[in-house]
């Protein structure tokens, strides 16, 4: 390629980004930018925020040789993403090898906060039907509230949602947001007398045989309730019986590390495929991430309900901080530490953490059945 043509190259290409319709690509080329910006400056999902907004960029240079036939990023959508799920699904085996269900396993309970707090997926997924004639579109919408980027990828794709792009930016913005969203919808459905309540914490033993049939027993229950949740929570909790059989030790350490880093930095800059200029920049985004906010809002206010309900039947001195019902998002362990740091602000002497943690766990399992039975349900509604 001699001088001449390169600058034939570059004057096209300025040309066209300034022309009437590079416009959408100079945008997209600031939102990777600021995704870079939240990811480095601000401490906000690194792993996963920087990937994608280099990869906004490189999908929005014009004639960029990353898209199309034989462009790097639209062949590992294709094939990582498109084809199978295969990526968002190898990324819950890294992720159920990470997680430790012992303070979930030794208080049961807890499992009840992990269902109660994916309220806000489906009170979202019936609010976006109201601006997506698509069901399908709402429900994988309304996954964002799962607070698990992998469950919301995997959703929207299957249900071929032209918004993946969107609702990946959301899913994964409000999860680095945990900190800021909690406090503001706990503090608005609790008072300081409730944000004070302190529960003691006296774990049961959890023996090995029960942390190992643990996954298991989930994964066959989950499959008979809702068997498209299969391959959701199946990964997760494969990785999790990796952790916990004591046997295979270096396949779970490179599920924790290996396979999970790997995958993060793939998974973010693929699905820079779905973002570009001509898809991404549209009311519905604007749209999608105002429903994002409502979707964390209302799953952590579910929760922090539910434990309030419950409180009405508990005797004094048994009662749960429903602070602690709001950990039962699926963002793993933010939520747990958001609860800790809140409690001790009310009450420097009341730990909460281990309690909010099994909420937490808990929450990592209900996500992944809710999009499980979103993935069951909604064909049938939509038929």
């Amino acid at each position: 390629m001699d001088l001449l043509e390169q600058f034939s190259f570059l004057y096209n290409g300025l040309a066209y980004l300034f022309s009437g319709e590079g416009w959408k690509n100079l945008v997209m080329f600031a939102i990777g930018g600021i995704l870079i910006y939240l990811a480095l400056a601000k401490d906000f999902e690194p792993a996963l925020l920087m990937p994608m907004g280099f990869g906004a960029i490189l999908v929005n240079i014009p004639w960029s040789g990353a898209t199309g036939s034989g462009g790097i990023i639209d062949w590992l959508f294709k094939v990582g993403i498109e084809a199978s799920e295969a990526m968002p699904l190898l990324l819950f085996i890294g992720i159920g090898a990470m997680i430790d269900f012992g303070p979930l396993l030794s208080n049961p309970k807890m499992l009840l906060f992990g269902a109660a707090a994916q309220f806000g997926i489906f009170f979202t997924a019936l609010v976006a039907s109201i601006f997506f004639p698509d069901f399908k579109d709402a429900a994988a919408i309304g996954v964002i509230g799962a607070a698990d980027g992998p469950t919301a990828i995997l959703v929207s794709q299957e249900f071929k949602s032209n918004y993946m792009g969107a609702i990946a930016v959301a899913a994964y913005s409000y999860m680095s947001l945990v900190p800021i969203i909690q406090p503001f919808a706990i503090r608005l459905v609790t008072t300081k007398k409730e944000r004070m309540i302190r529960m003691p914490y006296n774990p049961q033993s959890v023996t090995r045989l029960t942390r190992i049939l643990f996954p298991i027993i989930v994964t066959i229950i989950a499959g008979l309730v809702a068997p498209a949740s299969v391959s959701l929570v199946g990964m997760l909790m494969f990785g999790n019986l990796l952790r916990e059989c004591l046997k295979l030790d270096s396949l779970s350490n490179t599920a924790q590390n290996a396979l999970a880093n790997l995958i993060t930095i793939l998974l973010g800059i693929t699905i820079a495929s779905s973002m570009k200029a001509d898809k991404f920049i549209d009311i519905s985004t604007l749209i999608i991430i105002l429903l994002g906010l409502v979707a964390f809002v209302f799953d952590t206010i579910g929760g922090v309900l539910f434990a309030k309900l419950l409180n009405i039947f508990l005797p004094e001195g048994k009662k749960i901080n429903p602070m602690v019902g709001g950990a039962g998002i699926s963002a793993f362990p933010m939520s747990a530490r958001v609860i800790q740091k809140m409690g001790l602000k009310e009450d420097n002497q009341n730990h909460l953490l281990m309690h909010a943690i099994g909420a937490n766990v808990a929450g990592q399992i209900g996500s992944v059945v809710a999009g499980g039975i979103i993935l069951t349900v909604v064909p049938m509604l939509v038929k």
